[in-house]
C-alpha cells in the first residue's frame, strides 16, 4: 500500500525542485500536487520556482547562441583586478 502521509514544507520544496529537473518520483509528484493544493506558500514558491526555471533555461539558450568574450583590453583589466585582491 502507498504511504500517502502528508509532507511538510520543506520536503514540498524540496520534491518541487527535483520536480523541476525531472528527478522527482511519481510518489513524490503525487504528494507535492496534494501538498500543493493545501498550502498556498508552497503553492506559490512552485509557480515562483517554475518561472525561475524556466526564465534561466531561455537566458542559457541565449548564451549558446550569443558567444560572450571579453576583449584583450578586458582581460588585462580583469587580471589586473585579480592580482590587487589575490595578493
Amino acid at each position: 500500500m502507498i504511504n500517502f502521509k502528508s509532507i511538510t514544507c520543506s520536503e514540498a520544496n524540496e520534491i518541487c525542485n527535483k520536480a523541476q529537473y525531472n528527478e522527482a518520483s511519481l510518489l513524490e509528484k503525487v504528494k507535492l500536487t496534494v501538498h500543493i493544493s493545501l498550502c498556498k506558500v508552497c503553492s506559490l514558491y512552485s509557480k515562483q520556482n517554475k518561472i525561475l526555471t524556466q526564465t534561466f533555461k531561455h537566458k542559457a539558450a541565449d548564451c549558446k547562441i550569443h558567444r560572450h568574450t571579453l576583449n584583450d583590453e578586458e582581460k588585462k583589466k580583469f587580471e589586473e583586478e585579480l592580482k590587487k585582491h589575490f595578493k
